[in-house]
């Protein structure tokens, strides 16, 4: 990763950085205006300087991503607070405790896409979460297991948020903006699995179905674990009888049970693992 390139003209940034730290200690090199501006956290983080760490973000995990191989991925999105079944227990309600079985769920379907992917060099149709315990350690875990690689992308929360132990160390990463996060989400999605879940989940599945709706990213299977789950906290028919969406946008997304469902619905949808 990070190859320099083989001719360079000019001193590079980090021999700066180095000759910089050498320089002898004055006042006028303790001065944070003495600072390069690319090593200066304090300059990075001011407010005008919002649009460079939009960028930023942005490259920083799209070269990483490019440097490692990762041509397509699959996406898994689901709760957080949904426990794996030997632990169901210590749930808070009732419901959290019924969908443990989701866990077992998204654990295997990660593993069946992984163990796709792998007999075709394992960079395509990659496993992607949002890096953090429940479903999402769930779909890490599962592409672990099969021996495969998984991306994780987190993101600075105050709780929760923590990366989980099972996501591929060099495809960790760390987000502060939302947006960019949810951009890396869909840049190489070729299927959106989704989950039970809460505010997160939901905020991800409906920006992800208005982005195929209003035809700003191409058509992919939106699979849905939980049928009852799911229509029991939205009324999908509602909206179409009340004309806020087209009765054929209900058609954008498929309900499942199981890991084995998933696989056959995003296959038949067109999600199916490419061809290396």
């Amino acid at each position: 990763m990070n190859q320099p390139p083989k001719f360079r003209r000019f001193p590079d940034a980090r021999s700066d950085i180095k000759k910089s730290a050498e320089i002898l200690d004055t006042p006028q090199t303790r001065s944070p205006t003495y600072r390069l501006a690319f090593n200066d956290p304090d300059f990075l983080c001011r407010e005008g300087l919002r649009p460079v760490r939009l960028q930023l973000e942005l490259l920083k995990t799209e070269m990483a991503l490019e440097e490692l191989g990762i041509e397509s991925t699959i996406v898994l999105f689901g709760g957080a607070r949904i426990p794996e079944p030997a632990k169901k227990d210590q749930a808070k309600t009732k419901t959290l405790a019924e969908l443990s079985k989701y866990y077992d769920e998204a654990r295997k379907f990660a593993r069946l896409c992984t163990l796709k992917s792998l007999k075709q060099g394992g960079c395509h149709d990659v496993v992607v979460t949002g890096g953090g315990p429940g479903v999402m350690e769930a779909g890490n875990r599962g592409a672990y297991e099969a021996g495969g690689r998984s991306i994780a992308l987190n993101i600075v929360l105050p709780h929760e948020q923590a990366p989980n132990e099972y996501a591929t160390p060099e495809l960790c990463f760390n987000f502060h903006y939302f947006g960019i996060r949810k951009m890396h989400f869909l840049l190489r999605a070729k299927a959106i699995i989704v989950f039970p879940g809460g505010f997160g989940t939901l905020d991800e599945l409906f920006e992800s179905l208005t982005l195929i709706q209003t035809k700003r990213m191409d058509k992919i299977p939106v699979v849905l674990f939980g049928k009852e789950f799911w229509h029991r906290i939205i009324n999908w028919d509602a909206l179409a009888d009340a004309g806020t969406i087209a009765r054929e946008d209900l058609d954008l997304v498929t309900f499942v049970e199981t890991a084995d469902e998933a696989m056959a619905a995003m296959e038949s949808c067109g999600g199916e693992t490419s061809d290396a």
